[in-house]
C-alpha cells in the first residue's frame, strides 16, 4: 500500500486558528510553490511543517496526515 500526505487537518486547524495560507506565506514566509505542493497532496519539507506547527501552536496531526494513494499502481 502507498500512501501519500495529505493536508487536510491543517485546513481545519487554520480555521480554527482563523488564520489563512495568506498568513503562513506571510508570517513564515513559505513559498508559493511549496503552498502548492501542499494543496496538490506533494511532499513537503519536515521543516517546514515543525514551522507551521509551532506557528499554529499545534500537533503535527493537526497538520498533515497520510492517506492510501490510489493514484500510483500497487507493485505486487
Amino acid at each position: 500500500m502507498k500512501f501519500k500526505p495529505s493536508f487536510k487537518p491543517m485546513e481545519i486547524t487554520l480555521i480554527k486558528r482563523d488564520k489563512m495560507k495568506v498568513d503562513l506565506k506571510r508570517d513564515l514566509k513559505i513559498s508559493s510553490a511549496t503552498l502548492a505542493k501542499m494543496t496538490k497532496g506533494e511532499l513537503v519539507s519536515l521543516n517546514v511543517i515543525i514551522q507551521i506547527c509551532e506557528y499554529l501552536d499545534c500537533k503535527i496531526e493537526e497538520v498533515i496526515e497520510l492517506v492510501e494513494d490510489t493514484d500510483k499502481p500497487t507493485d505486487i
